[in-house]
């Protein structure tokens, strides 16, 4: 499959595939590492590549929602911010829960996001990045099953960030509640 518009490139902000950018972006231990665990994560962000080469819808609703997710949390975390304030000047109670329930939504917005985004993920490891490292033998028969279990997690990172989310909206229920 030929995808030379396809950039690949070094970054900080960990591993990921910016399908506004058509890039590749890795970290720099596995942008060099030949370890297993690198070249299953570049294999997984290039499965990721894949689905926006071929229009894999799922990635392209996955890339809005995470965008609104995004607003959403800034806007949450600005509500959250604001009720004491709101309340106290507008000495309404209804407008502080009001407030409350609004910010509340919008950072329950991204725990969902991150759920409902899980497929995309199963399918950049399972159904593109691990047939790649079989076909062109770039792993042995022997390390397929631990470069599943990294796969795996290459998945399931965005089930970490719904779980970071959920603490999220968590410690600010904790913060307003003193």
């Amino acid at each position: 499959m030929e995808m030379s518009h396809i950039k690949v490139e070094v970054t900080e902000l960990g591993d990921h595939y910016d399908p506004i950018e058509k890039t590749v972006r890795l970290s720099q231990a596995n942008w060099e590492g030949k370890s297993l665990t690198a070249v299953a994560t570049a294999a997984h962000e290039v499965g990721h590549a894949i689905q926006d080469h071929v229009g894999y819808q799922p990635l392209h609703v996955r890339t809005k929602l995470v965008g609104m997710a995004q607003t959403a949390e800034k806007i949450g975390a600005g509500l959250m911010i604001m009720i004491p304030i709101i309340t106290i000047v507008a000495r309404i109670p209804a407008a502080g829960v009001l407030m409350f329930l609004g910010g509340l939504a919008s950072l329950g917005t991204s725990v969902v996001v991150h759920l409902v985004t899980l497929p995309v993920e199963w399918d950049a490891s399972f159904k593109r990045a691990l047939p790649i490292l079989k076909k062109g033998e770039y792993i042995s028969v022997k390390d397929q099953g631990a470069a599943r279990r990294i796969l795996t997690a290459c998945a399931l990172t965005y089930v970490a960030s719904s779980l970071a989310s959920l603490l999220n909206l968590w410690r600010w229920i904790a913060i307003l509640r003193r």
